[in-house]
């Protein structure tokens, strides 16, 4: 049996995080106080309760940032690439978005915390595609 990297686990833990990101998003919209019926036509973000819109900028958020983040781990994957900077990269990747989610849809996480956030995680991204480059 062939040894499954830390990096495609972590994948493997991000994506579930992204596909399970709705729940959150649909608990709020189904218990609008508002007395609309949630699923009878799509939901105005703008008329909804401040953490459901939080809800469904942290997911859109998690996948604008995900997938490319996907692409470049399954790329270094093909060549072989994977070494301890992006073994740290995707560790500290999957982190950032949790707690950049949790942030985002309680509010804690305000100027300049989000950003520094988002930002950490958009050099991760940048980590695996210097892994790359330096794979070829």
């Amino acid at each position: 049996m062939a040894e499954f990297p830390t990096e495609l686990g972590v994948l493997t833990c991000l994506m579930l995080l992204a596909v399970s990101m709705w729940i959150p998003y649909v608990v709020g919209v189904s218990t609008d106080p508002s007395g609309e019926e949630a699923f009878a036509r799509p939901a105005q973000i703008p008329n909804l309760r401040p953490w459901v819109q939080r809800a469904h900028r942290a997911q859109l958020n998690l996948l604008e940032q995900g997938m490319p983040f996907a692409v470049l781990v399954l790329i270094v994957n093909t060549l072989d690439g994977f070494m301890v900077l992006t073994y740290w990269a995707a560790v500290v990747f999957f982190w950032v978005r949790v707690l950049h989610a949790i942030g985002m849809i309680t509010g804690i996480a305000r100027m300049p915390l989000r950003p520094i956030l988002f930002t950490t995680g958009w050099v991760c991204c940048l980590i695996m595609g210097y892994a790359v480059f330096a794979a070829v």
